[in-house]
């Protein structure tokens, strides 16, 4: 991935269309991260009014979004849901039958779901939104339990700062966890705030009643190679295990078996990023005990091997270097 286009419309949300800008037109080369050819682009170009009042000035129309690698859509307004531009529908269609990235962001998937490319597909958008969207497509199996849905090349993220979270799940596949993970540090936000391999939750962002797992959760990080169980974490809570698996999944929006799980298969994706350990002592730092048993969770997760993934995002010693 290149090249990546974000489509602005009249009445565009700032907050949505600023965290695409960050997450993909950043110049971070001083942290060894390739750039991308970012363009914002527009149906006509001039003054875009956002839903806030002010306007920005977009120089190029839907032309570039026609050969980019990735087309990010903004969100629009309420009111322009069922009168979709034409020209961005032609733009999302091409774009999805040349196998492009497309991903959007909140109401942005309404511009998807009205181009058609979401038809048979499972997808999500904000909670508020979610029966809006089904009741208008039922041909779209809209989820609205979840940060963000892929569904092959297409990534729907649910509102606000969800798209945060559908941007970085897209760089880690295509640039690798320790480059993601490097991105999400610079925007000092979690670099990945899932329930798991599906992202599911229980409620549009967890209620995290207190800091109290905070210890814990960042002790079990620490010792991701020991057997960690329920009891122990629970004694360390000094709570009771089924208080505190309760407590755990409504804070963290996983069990403590899929959180662990989830994390381990992180650090071992950075171990085989940056280090030249062999599997078996990537698998005994991750906390998988064998090779054999990481690769069955690099099938299961990533649908890779974690040979093939380390081929992919090995670190080149002069990126280290630069961020050493």
């Amino acid at each position: 991935m290149k090249t990546v286009a974000l489509i602005v419309q009249q009445g565009f949300a700032p907050f949505e269309f600023g965290l695409a800008c960050e997450a993909f037109g950043l110049d971070r080369s001083d942290d060894g991260i390739p750039n991308f050819d970012f363009r914002i682009v527009t149906p006509d170009p001039g003054a875009i009014r956002s839903n806030l009042g002010f306007s920005i000035n977009v120089e190029d129309d839907l032309a570039f979004a026609d050969e980019a690698d990735l087309v990010v859509v903004a969100p629009i307004p309420r009111g322009t849901w069922h009168k979709a531009d034409p020209r961005v529908s032609e733009v999302v269609r091409r774009a999805a039958e040349r196998r492009a990235w497309l991903l959007s962001v909140c109401s942005g998937s309404f511009v998807l779901a009205a181009s058609g490319v979401l038809n048979g597909r499972r997808a999500t958008t904000h909670w508020m939104y979610a029966q809006t969207m089904a009741s208008m497509y039922p041909e779209i199996d809209v989820d609205p339990d979840v940060l963000y849905v892929q569904d092959d090349r297409i990534i729907t993220s649910a509102g606000t700062a969800a798209g945060i979270d559908a941007c970085l799940h897209l760089l880690r596949q295509v640039l690798g966890a320790e480059m993601a993970n490097r991105i999400a540090r610079r925007m000092v936000v979690p670099p990945q705030r899932d329930g798991g391999q599906a992202q599911f939750i229980e409620k549009p962002l967890p209620q995290v009643s207190s800091l109290s797992l905070a210890p814990v959760s960042d002790w079990m990080l620490d010792n991701l190679r020991e057997e960690l169980t329920v009891d122990q974490l629970a004694a360390k809570a000094h709570m009771s295990p089924r208080t505190f698996a309760r407590r755990f999944k409504a804070d963290l929006g996983a069990t403590p078996a899929s959180w662990l799980a989830r994390q381990r298969i992180i650090h071992a994706q950075r171990l085989l990023e940056t280090t030249e350990l062999g599997l078996d002592r990537i698998a005994y730092e991750a906390g998988f005990g064998s090779a054999a048993v990481l690769r069955q969770n690099f099938a299961r997760v990533l649908d890779t091997t974690p040979t093939a993934y380390r081929a992919r995002f090995a670190c080149t010693q002069e990126a280290m270097e630069a961020v050493a």
